[in-house]
């Protein structure tokens, strides 16, 4: 029996809610790099596949496509079969798809490698790591979702220069195959101590005391969610901020050659690797920061102020184009404005919806993503071929920013509130008939 408790006491160390957290933050940081540094292998690609840069461009698009429009069947195979296995698998795949790509001779063997495999497996893990969260801590929910989604947008710090050094000197293909068996290796080592979160009972309950983040008392289900215009109006207001910032994380690399700053050393460094790195910075650090800020002064106040402070930042990096110094410091606002989305909108979705579906709910609203990477890679690549210019591009996420924020303060504020609301009265409703 002394055998058996010991046993049981030892497994509590992976059952306590910050250590999940930890795991679920180095499983996101594990996978961040299929995405913020693929800017580094577009121009090497190109020139070894021999191609335009908008045919290079839709293996990113397949990348978030899948990563995203596949959201709500993982988010089921996670529910049924829980997290340990689903992100073992995830963690398989995406590293597999680096280093096949290493290997691959023409563009359908890149979409299938990089595109599609990494779509799968990064998919995997980013819906199930945020559904895990929102549903591990009720009482921390902007502040937890921020965190791990931190994981996504820091993990690419560590590699962004090494990445950049090894295919400067060994080549791109040197470069996907040694950072695949990497990041493969750290993600499937920390999904084996991923566990399911408890009933919501063994948990520490919501703070619905606090007016500025009001929640639902009910859960409701995927199918009912998607009745919902509320639902629908974040679906919009995620798919054009999602735009904005993947036309910079996708094309950083091409309009920074054409604003002739890739190479200008700044602070002794070369500017767009720099840039690169500070971009991983300010989107990490933007995550847990606003997500914090929104559990207290709301979600809806918190979206407005984030918003309008990216589209600032982009107008401002157009104007200042030719200054590399401007480049590499706007470009980090540019981030610290936009990667908060994957905070704000996991924990309003779950505010509005209940936690008991959080996971297959979020993976609905998580396909925007994968609108805003068709918009912000190859159709944005098609304009400027088209345009031979990126301020029509600047111009319209600009825009899409100012919409957004307007939206978020005037129209989803008011929305959200007669949801919980009529959430409440049917529970009331229900408990005294």
């Amino acid at each position: 029996m002394n055998a058996v408790a010991s046993l049981e006491s030892k497994s509590k160390w992976f059952h306590h809610r910050w250590w999940q957290l930890i795991f679920g933050l180095v499983a996101m940081m594990s996978i961040s790099s299929s995405q913020y540094a693929w800017a580094m292998f577009v121009k090497p690609l190109q020139a070894s596949l021999g191609t335009s840069l908008a045919a290079i461009q839709v293996t990113f698009s397949i990348l978030i496509v899948l990563q995203t429009w596949l959201s709500p069947l993982q988010a089921y195979l996670i529910q049924k079969f829980g997290p340990r296995l689903l992100i073992s698998a995830g963690a398989i795949l995406t590293g597999g798809s680096w280093v096949l790509a290493a290997s691959v001779h023409d563009l359908t063997g890149l979409y299938l490698t990089y595109g599609v495999m990494g779509g799968l497996g990064t998919g995997i893990i980013y819906v199930g790591i945020v559904g895990l969260m929102v549903q591990w801590f009720p009482d921390k929910r902007g502040l937890a979702t921020g965190l791990v989604a931190a994981g996504y947008g820091f993990g690419a710090i560590m590699t962004t220069f090494p990445i950049a050094t090894m295919i400067k000197d060994s080549g791109y293909e040197h470069a996907l195959t040694t950072f695949g068996l990497a990041l493969g290796l750290v993600g499937l080592v920390v999904a084996q101590g991923l566990r399911r979160a408890p009933k919501p009972s063994g948990l520490p309950a919501a703070a619905k005391s606090s007016s500025k983040v009001s929640q639902s008392t009910r859960d409701y289900s995927s199918r009912e969610m998607l009745k919902t215009p509320v639902f629908w109006l974040l679906f919009a207001m995620m798919t054009m901020m999602s735009t904005g910032g993947l036309m910079v994380i996708s094309q950083m690399g091409a309009f920074a050659k054409d604003f002739g700053v890739s190479d200008v050393l700044v602070f002794g460094l070369a500017a767009l690797p720099l840039a690169m790195s500070i971009d991983r910075f300010t989107n990490g650090l933007t995550r847990p920061f606003f997500g914090w800020v929104s559990d207290h002064i709301g979600r809806e106040n918190t979206m407005t102020i984030a918003f309008l402070l990216e589209a600032v930042a982009i107008v401002m990096m157009l104007a200042f184009k030719d200054n590399a110094v401007a480049f590499v410091l706007l470009s980090g606002i540019v981030f610290f404005g936009w990667g908060e989305i994957f905070s704000l909108f996991p924990a309003t979705l779950t505010d509005i919806f209940g936690t008991g579906n959080a996971t297959g709910n979020y993976g609905f609203l998580y396909m925007a993503q994968g609108v805003g990477a068709i918009l912000g890679a190859p159709v944005a690549a098609l304009l400027h071929e088209s345009t031979q210019s990126w301020v029509p591009i600047f111009g319209i996420v600009t825009v899409m920013d100012v919409a957004t924020a307007l939206l978020a303060f005037f129209v989803l504020k008011s929305w959200r509130k007669k949801m919980v609301s009529q959430s409440v009265k049917m529970d009331l409703a229900a408990a005294t008939s």
